[in-house]
């Protein structure tokens, strides 16, 4: 019987032969939407992992295909942007350097532990669909170097985050529509030592790495034969900025410290302290009420505030500008954003900031085809309005307004490249400001429903605006599957206390 054992084991292997050369033939349709060196083209042969000076990318559309909108970041203006375009008109390309979008308002709930940190991630693919699974749209993890407006082409560099076995390489992707939502980054104005000791609060691997820094200080401290000083600048933790940010770490990081450090670390609970420094008042385009009331309870909480100027940063203290030095263990910078290395070299009219200048449509003026929104945009001063300010909404707004333009410039036949000359676009973007609201710890919050920072409206602090800051935030999330993570994660944190595992 063994001649009849090999028969069928013969069988198999062809019948697997098969199998692969059916699935592999899709493949190559597929790969065919990308141009590559012409060494392959030239032998015929399966050409090897291209490199920098063979991968050309994504060439320009035909007039038959399907317009392109290529979207550079993955911030909620980008990401509203991508979830409201009508795929069965564009192809939609995103080039990021992270392949999910952040929900911001809770990522200082992940530093201690009272939310997990895939909650507050949404996955691009999960945003905007196609982009997983259309014939014509695709993620790229890269980052955008340069912009040439005329050729309608933006090239990019892959992100390979330190890998040493892989060596980035670089590629073109031709637009019929170019959207800028790259952001902002963190503002260290220049001050000696920020980038190299403190910490920013703006990406999931920030929160890793403070909620790193955090326990292995707290773990450290309690070591035997380490000296009061050490053990006293190991736990203290400053927070730079008294933003909405800073104070909702600051009111984070309190209750951390009540609630589970107190039990868990009963050796050193004296000796953590939370000191929160800000250059004038904190939450300044708040109510003076909510202000006051805010100041109140931070410091019922134990955080100890500071009015001052950072001058410099060192690895083991900050120096202010009086000459007082100030030891640390954690150093959180969040003292405001600006526009990123990328926008300032662009070579376009800039807003009041440094942001792209662009006019009532969210269009960039100065070129064709190329529009921006978010924090990395502000309206020019020849349209009379005033640059609004980065927050979630506002970029949350151009994109929902963005997305429903190009759909009706690509149904209207203008979603190609250079044909948008005779078509109305209607009516202007408008911005209306929704409120404010931050936590404070201790289950309170800050609400302010004013219009503006001179305007009147409802203003709220206490409990009932902390239940209301939760279920507002609980409904923002973008998908049932992180709402339910967000809502599992309160509940346990409730009932079981954080989670203090060094992961």
């Amino acid at each position: 019987m063994a001649w009849f054992r090999s028969l069928i084991h013969l069988s198999n292997l062809k019948s697997a032969a098969k199998s692969r050369n059916s699935i592999i033939s899709p493949s190559f349709t597929a790969l065919s939407h990308f141009s590559t060196g012409a060494g392959a083209a030239a032998t015929g042969s399966p050409s090897p992992v291209p490199r920098s000076s063979e991968w050309s990318g994504l060439g320009p559309t035909k007039p038959e295909e399907k317009p392109r909108v290529v979207v550079l970041g993955s911030g909620w203006a980008g990401c509203r942007l991508m979830k409201g375009l009508d795929t069965s008109v564009y192809d939609v390309v995103c080039v990021s350097p992270r392949n999910h979008m952040v929900f911001t308002p809770l990522l200082a709930s992940t530093c201690v532990g009272t939310l997990e940190f895939r909650s507050v991630a949404e996955p691009i693919g999960r945003i905007q669909p196609a982009i997983s699974s259309a014939p014509g749209s695709y993620f790229f993890l890269a980052n955008c170097t340069a912009l040439d407006p005329v050729k309608h082409v933006v090239h990019c560099e892959t992100v390979t985050d330190g890998e040493s076995n892989i060596d980035p390489w670089k590629f073109e992707v031709s637009y019929d529509k170019l959207v800028i939502a790259l952001g902002a980054e963190a503002s260290t104005f220049g001050i000696h030592g920020v980038g190299e000791n403190a910490i920013f609060l703006r990406e999931v691997h920030h929160a890793v790495e403070i909620r790193r820094k955090l326990l292995l200080n707290l773990m450290l401290s309690d070591s035997p034969g380490i000296s009061e000083y050490e053990k006293r600048r190991l736990l203290h933790c400053v927070v730079v900025g008294g933003g909405p940010t800073g104070v909702e770490f600051s009111g984070e990081l309190s209750d951390f410290i009540m609630r589970d450090v107190r039990q868990t670390y009963g050796h050193v609970k004296d000796y953590i302290h939370v000191t929160l420094i800000e250059a004038n008042e904190i939450l300044s385009s708040f109510d003076v009420r909510l202000r006051r009331y805010a100041t109140s309870q931070l410091t019922k909480s134990g955080v100890r505030l500071v009015r001052g100027v950072v001058r410099d940063v060192e690895s083991q203290k900050i120096i202010l500008n009086d000459g007082t030095e100030v030891p640390y263990g954690l150093l959180v910078w969040s003292t405001g954003v600006g526009p990123s290395s990328f926008v300032r070299s662009l070579e376009v009219p800039k807003s009041p900031g440094g942001r792209i200048g662009i006019d009532e449509w969210l269009r960039v003026p100065s070129v064709q085809d190329v529009f921006a929104i978010g924090d990395c945009s502000g309206f020019l001063e020849s349209t009379g309005k005033p640059v609004l300010p980065a927050l979630a909404q506002v970029a949350e707004r151009q994109g929902k307004y963005l997305a429903s333009l190009l759909n009706s410039i690509g149904k209207a036949g203008g979603g190609h490249a250079n044909c948008t000359k005779d078509i109305e676009f209607g009516g202007p973007f408008v911005y209306k400001h929704l409120g404010s609201m931050a936590t404070v710890g201790s289950y309170k919050a800050l609400v302010d429903l004013r219009q503006g920072k001179e305007g009147k409206g409802l203003s709220l602090a206490g409990f009932i605006s902390w239940f209301i800051w939760r279920s507002a935030y609980l409904t923002r999330v973008i998908s049932w599957r992180n709402r339910f993570y967000v809502a599992i994660n309160w509940l346990t944190t409730f009932v079981f206390g954080r989670d203090i595992s060094r992961i």
